[in-house]
């Protein structure tokens, strides 16, 4: 009978080792299962992450674009108003020097200072020029003229045509005479 109990053990011992190695296998497999796993989440982590990066540059991009497009659309509508503008000057000088009726100088008076007042909140300022220094970037020389005092050499002596610039951009360069 100890011969059968011994055979016994030995087939049990033998049974729970090929068990233990069995679930060894199966635990190795599963470690690797999880390290599978553990790089896939890595992986798409690090995927959200760059698409949520391009998107946000995509975001802001579009934002600046429709921004740019808002300023070139309002830009080129002030622009196409200077002419108006300039006529309106032309109209109040002439209106100045004649006898006509008070009410047309105060009219025109009046409409071109709702004009300026309007282009002006929208960030329409007049280039200061005449007796300033010529200076490139705001002026454009239309002909130069014999200075009739030596401060007056380079600098502009008069505005044949208004400048203007709009948000800290020209928008119309300042045509004048520059003393030479």
């Amino acid at each position: 009978m100890a011969e059968k109990t011994e055979k016994k053990n030995t087939k049990s011992t033998a049974s729970l080792e090929a068990r233990i190695e069995g679930l060894g296998e199966e635990l190795e497999e599963v470690k690797k299962a999880r390290e599978e796993t553990e790089k896939k989440l890595q992986d798409t982590k690090g995927d959200y992450l760059r698409l949520m990066a391009e998107f946000d540059t995509f975001r802001r991009r579009t934002a600046e674009e429709k921004l740019a497009l808002t300023e070139q659309a309002a830009s080129d509508t002030i622009k196409g108003l200077l002419p108006i503008l300039d006529d309106c000057e032309i109209a109040l000088a002439t209106l100045e020097s004649s006898t006509d009726s008070d009410a047309a100088k105060e009219g025109t008076q009046m409409i071109f200072g709702k004009l300026t007042s309007y282009l002006k909140g929208k960030g329409l300022e007049k280039i200061d020029a005449k007796g300033k220094d010529f200076d490139t970037e705001l002026h454009e020389a239309v002909t130069t003229f014999p200075a009739p005092e030596e401060s007056l050499k380079g600098k502009v002596i008069d505005v044949v045509q208004t400048g203007y610039t709009l948000g800290g951009k020209v928008l119309r360069y300042a045509k004048v005479v520059v003393g030479a």
